[in-house]
């Protein structure tokens, strides 16, 4: 039968599938609009199974902040190139990941991909079958990879540096001004904990292990050599908790002297990076252009 250009606009309207697709599975179910999308929602789901196994390091990290601002949802959903970051679809997607996290107060990926997407212009279906929709129309693997919500009964600021590195602080006394400036500086500085006692023993020791290891060839007396490892490890754990480090603002003043002088604590710290821990395959900028254009 014909297939009119209406019936392929309320398929694309219904399900946000590409207009070609759309065409070709109205041509392969007779213009049936329902049988349509069951098979869109098939060779999605086949698509999506290809490309889960390909390394999707790009992407963004979203924020949304209640009225009150007692609550903050922060995501990282991630895609394979960064050309995807910038598509209307693939944004829309992450602001809405970020807003349900947020309005539903969700904790665990699960629950928010079993959740109903709450767009009312397409078919029901839920945050899993949008993202399978989205990977067959755009052709690269999508994934949200981490979120996290937190409610306080104190402070909280959040900040966010372009779309990669997102911050969230909780904390008490001071003012907005000092949760925005601790918020940038765990942007800049990376902290990777709050206090030293919150340095793993595993760690200390395995750079205490090091640091041994490097005075002993200096050939100094052993009561030397303890002397310098311990200058080290103080060293090191100052580099890596919040509290130790100098303030990107003023090196002079560590952290922990600024909330001191502000009369201010802060109670927990998250940063996303998008993209960190994962391994990212080495592509040149031309292969990935390919790679785009060919949508695989």
């Amino acid at each position: 039968m014909e297939i009119k250009a209406s019936m392929v606009k309320e398929l694309r309207e219904r399900t946000g599938a590409g207009m070609m697709e759309c065409k070709k599975v109205l041509v392969d179910a007779d213009g049936d609009i329902e049988k349509a999308i069951e098979l869109l929602r098939t060779q999605g789901q086949v698509k999506a199974e290809k490309k889960s196994g390909r390394i999707a390091a790009e992407g963004l990290v979203i924020q949304k902040i209640s009225t009150d601002a007692k609550k903050v949802a922060m995501v990282e959903i991630n895609c394979e190139t960064d050309f995807v970051t910038k598509q209307n679809d693939f944004i829309e997607y992450s602001e809405h990941v970020a807003q349900f996290v947020l309005e539903k107060e969700l904790t665990h990926i699960d629950q928010l991909m079993q959740s109903r997407y709450p767009d009312p212009n397409t078919i029901e279906m839920s945050f899993e079958d949008k993202r399978k929709t989205l990977i067959s129309k755009i052709g690269e693997n999508i994934a949200v990879r981490r979120i996290i919500l937190v409610k306080t009964e104190v402070k909280v600021a959040a900040y966010l540096h372009g779309v990669r590195i997102g911050v969230i602080v909780e904390y008490e006394g001071g003012d907005e001004t000092l949760g925005k400036d601790i918020a940038m500086h765990v942007a800049a500085s990376r902290p990777l904990c709050l206090s030293q006692e919150q340095v793993s023993v595993e760690l200390i020791a395995k750079e205490k292990e090091i640091y041994i290891a490097q005075a002993q060839d200096s050939g100094k007396a052993p009561e030397i050599i303890e002397k310098m490892v311990a200058g080290k490890l103080s060293k090191f754990i100052a580099e890596i908790t919040l509290l130790g480090q100098p303030f990107v603002k003023e090196p002079d003043l560590t952290i922990e002297k600024l909330l001191q002088k502000k009369k201010a604590k802060v109670k927990q710290f998250i940063r996303f990076e998008v993209g960190e821990g994962i391994e990212k395959k080495s592509q040149n900028f031309a292969e990935e252009v390919m790679a785009q254009v060919r949508g695989s």
